[in-house]
Parts: structure tokens; C-alpha cells; sequence
């Protein structure tokens, strides 16, 4: 029996020969994650890098793919430079970024959709660049967003997911080629505070669901093809201090629930084919500093009430079919510097108030009553600058 233990011991020690024989041929784990990352030659540490700012600093060529191996980064500006070619699809890795600035480059093709990917971003500017293409449905992941600008691209559609972004507070699409409606879903982003849609081709009616967002301080649509009315629920939106719905086809009337928006300081509908009379209701929007109705077909006389707006600087009301005459009060806008009402048919007496205004007179750019049937006498201030007048009814 204690001839056994010899071999047994021997035994044991060919066993732990061959399982170490086995361990050493067993593929080595390497972990190939690269702990630095050279961009535009400067070398970032992957741990580290939690902040990149670069903008404005005249940087050229296309983003290089290895930017997205910096996943600790929550800050990202690149804006204001000379880049090229198209967003790699790699941003989509850096799922840690609350804020990236790409704007105003020169980056082509299309937004990628892993854009999609970062759902913790809340500030996402990619305007001013050659962006093509609708704007990916990813987009609606990003649920976080607070600001979003892509202004000033070549991009073609809005997509109805827009309206998961109900964070959003600041909507800029200005200057694209954006086509078709703007989607309804709009209506769920209660929290803007800015919406620019203008310069585009947009067509069909505006939205009654634009009433839903109260927080408007600024809305933007002009210069695109717009049709039909401007929705009454404008009226809804009392915080609104711009509204610029120039250069569109709206045919109706002006909706009287105008006169809700107190607060505005712009009205600008001019390059339209709005009909019917101007609303008494304007007469409330007495922190109006600019009112441009002009290029239209509105009808009737010029509201009395028009003399409530003493905050006016510029009034164009020219090429409409406006009757009557001028109203006695036009003399209480004493801030006005420009007053346009040409190309009317307006009639009667110019009123006397009117030299009362601190207008260059004898420029056009800032006076024009031409092609009217205003009838002599003239008031003094103005006497040679009435222009061409239809006198034919006059006593």
C-alpha cells in the first residue's frame, strides 16, 4: 500500500500540469478601448474629456470619426468654423452630451439618425451649414431638448414627431426648404417661447393648434405659402410680442381676436391677400411699435381707433383699397417716424394734426399719401409732398 502513495502523488502532478497547459493556451481578454483620442492635432484623454469647446477656432476637414470614443463628454462646441463633409454617425456614441454646437460650419448631406441616440441632450444647434434632407423621425427621442436650431440649411420636411419635444422653449427652422403643412402635433409644444418657421415653402393652413402654445413671445411664418385664414386661436396668444406672418397667401379676414394680443410690440401681415376692413380690435395693441398691413386687399376706412397705438414709430398701411379719410387722431402718434398710406382710395381733408408728427416729410422712404383722393387744402407741413392726388370729387 505505500508503494501507491509514490505514483499517486506523480498522478496529481500530471493532472496540474495539463490544466496549466490548458490555462496557458486560452485566449488573453485585451481590452482595444483607446485611452486617448487626437483631434485636430491635440490629444484628449477619453477619461477626462468631459468639455470640449472649439468654436471659432478655424478649424477645417471633417470631424474625424474618433470623436465618438469620447463618451464622457456632456459638453460639445464645435460652431463657427470651417468644417466639412457630413456628421459622422460616431456623434450618435456620445450619449453622456446635454450640449452640442455644430452650427455655423459647412456641413453637408444628411442629419444622421443616431442624432436619435442622445436623449440627454437639451441644447442641439446645427444651423448655418448645407444640411440636406428631412429632418430624421429620431429626432423625436430627444425629449429633453430645450433649445433646437437648425435654421439656415437646405432641409426639407418637419417631421410629426416634433410635437414629443414638449420641453422645448426655443424652435428655430428659419431659412430651409421646409415643404408641406406644419404638422398639428406643434400644438403639444406648450412650453415655447420662440417658434421660426419663416423662409421656407411651407404650405397649407396655419394650425388652430398654434393657439395651444401660450408661452409664445415670438412667432415667425413669413415668406412661405401659407393659405386660408389666420386661425382665430392667434388670439390666445397674449404673450406674444412678435408676430410676422408677411409674404404668405392668407385670404380671409383679420380675425378680431387680434386685439387680445396686448403685448405685442411687431405686427407685420403686409404681402398677403388679406380682405375686408381693419379691425377696430387693433386699437387695444397699444405697445405697437411697428404695424405694416400693407399689400393687401383690405377694404373700408382706417380705424379711429388706430390713434390709441401713441407707441407707433412706423405705419404702412399702402397698396390696399382703403376708403374714407384720414382719422382727426392720427396727430396723437407723436412717435411716429414713418407713415405710408399710398395707393389707396382714401378721401376727404388731410387733418390738420397731422403736421403735429415728427416726420422727415420730404422723404419718401418715410412719407408717402400719393395716389389717393385726398382734396385740397393741404396742410402746410405737407403740402408738397402729397404726390398725385384724384381730385376729381373734390368740392
Amino acid at each position: 500500500m505505500k508503494r501507491l502513495y509514490p505514483l499517486l502523488f506523480i498522478s496529481v502532478l500530471i493532472y496540474w500540469g495539463c490544466e496549466d497547459k490548458t490555462d496557458d493556451n486560452t485566449p488573453e481578454v485585451v481590452d482595444d478601448t483607446p485611452t486617448e483620442v487626437t483631434l485636430w492635432g491635440v490629444v484628449y484623454s477619453v477619461e477626462f474629456t468631459t468639455s470640449l469647446n472649439l468654436s471659432i477656432k478655424q478649424l477645417t476637414g471633417s470631424i474625424p470619426s474618433e470623436i465618438g470614443n469620447l463618451t464622457h463628454l456632456t459638453h460639445l462646441n464645435l460652431s463657427i468654423n470651417q468644417l466639412t463633409g457630413s456628421i459622422p454617425p460616431e456623434i450618435g456614441n456620445l450619449t453622456n452630451l446635454n450640449y452640442l454646437d455644430l452650427g455655423g460650419n459647412q456641413f453637408t448631406g444628411e442629419i444622421p439618425s443616431e442624432i436619435g441616440n442622445l436623449t440627454n441632450l437639451t441644447y442641439l444647434n446645427l444651423g448655418g451649414n448645407q444640411l440636406m434632407g428631412e429632418i430624421p423621425s429620431e429626432i423625436g427621442n430627444l425629449t429633453n431638448l430645450t433649445d433646437l436650431s437648425f435654421g439656415s440649411n437646405q432641409l426639407t420636411r418637419i417631421p410629426t414627431v416634433i410635437g414629443n419635444l414638449t420641453h422645448l422653449t426655443y424652435l428655430n427652422l428659419v431659412w430651409n426648404q421646409l415643404t408641406g403643412p406644419i404638422p398639428s402635433e406643434i400644438g403639444n409644444l406648450t412650453n415655447l417661447t420662440y417658434l421660426g418657421l419663416n423662409d421656407n415653402q411651407l404650405t397649407g393652413e396655419i394650425p388652430s393648434e398654434i393657439g395651444n402654445l401660450t408661452n409664445l413671445t415670438g412667432l415667425h411664418l413669413g415668406n412661405n405659402q401659407f393659405t386660408r385664414e389666420i386661425p382665430p386661436e392667434i388670439g390666445n396668444l397674449t404673450n406674444l410680442n412678435r408676430l410676422i406672418l408677411y409674404d404668405n397667401q392668407l385670404t380671409r379676414m383679420i380675425p378680431s381676436e387680434i386685439g387680445n394680443l396686448t403685448n405685442l410690440i411687431y405686427l407685420n401681415l403686409r404681402d398677403n391677400q388679406l380682405i375686408g376692413s381693419i379691425p377696430p380690435e387693433i386699437g387695444s395693441l397699444t405697445n405697437l411699435n411697428r404695424l405694416f398691413l400693407y399689400n393687401n386687399q383690405l377694404i373700408g376706412s382706417i380705424p379711429t381707433e388706430i390713434s390709441n397705438l401713441n407707441n407707433l414709430t412706423e405705419l404702412g398701411l399702402e397698396n390696399n383699397q382703403l376708403t374714407g379719410g384720414i382719422p382727426p387722431g392720427i396727430g396723437n402718434l407723436t412717435n411716429l417716424t414713418k407713415l405710408i398710406l399710398s395707393e389707396n382710395q382714401l378721401t376727404g381733408i388731410i387733418p390738420e394734426s397731422i403736421c403735429d408728427l415728427n416726420i422727415n416729410w420730404n422723404n419718401s422712404d418715410y412719407f408717402r399719401i400719393s395716389y389717393n383722393q385726398l382734396c385740397p387744402p393741404y396742410p402746410s407741413c405737407i403740402e408738397d409732398y402729397v404726390g398725385e392726388q384724384d381730385t376729381t370729387n373734390c368740392d
